[in-house]
């Protein structure tokens, strides 16, 4: 659930404080008619265009929020793997670190494997350890960097 500010998008299908349908308006408007009438603008949904919202008084507003959070702790979380090799290209690196950046902001952990040959397996650790740092903002890793056999992983789960 999105509230005020965080709302990005540049017009909402608003609806009022008792359920009436006030129709398709920009967004910093509904926030000023918010402000005015001291109450939360809140999103139920991004995957619109225009995203629906509505007006809500702000001890609701907290506590369909605290509603909403004690739900999505309840779900459970899958881990999905994302195969990667030592040496990956620039631009194929920047693909699979979006791909885990999206499965984190989903909920979801990542689990990164890269297949080592050989001598492959230092390198292999150094690219890990630079896609946690970089991943850090929308997941921890819950492992450390794992060397085994013919592979280098490690798990990073989405940050609460």
């Amino acid at each position: 659930m999105w509230m005020n500010e965080k709302i990005k998008a540049s017009e909402v299908e608003l609806t009022g404080l008792n359920g009436e349908d006030i129709g398709i308006v920009p967004t910093r408007e509904a926030l000023a008619m918010a402000r005015k009438l001291k109450v939360d603008l809140v999103c139920t949904s991004l995957m619109s265009s225009p995203p629906p919202c509505r007006l809500v008084a702000a001890a609701d507003a907290k506590k369909e929020a605290q509603a909403a959070k004690a739900k999505s702790s309840d779900r459970v979380v899958k881990v999905k793997e994302i195969r990667l090799t030592p040496n990956i290209e620039e631009h194929d690196l920047d693909t699979k670190k979006q791909q885990a950046a999206r499965i984190l902001q989903a909920g979801n952990a990542v689990m990164l494997v890269v297949r080592v040959q050989g001598k492959e397996g230092a390198a292999a650790k150094v690219l890990l350890e630079e896609l946690v740092r970089e991943l850090k903002e929308w997941g921890r890793a819950k492992t450390g960097i794992q060397v085994s056999g013919k592979q280098v992983a490690v798990q990073i789960d989405p940050v609460a």
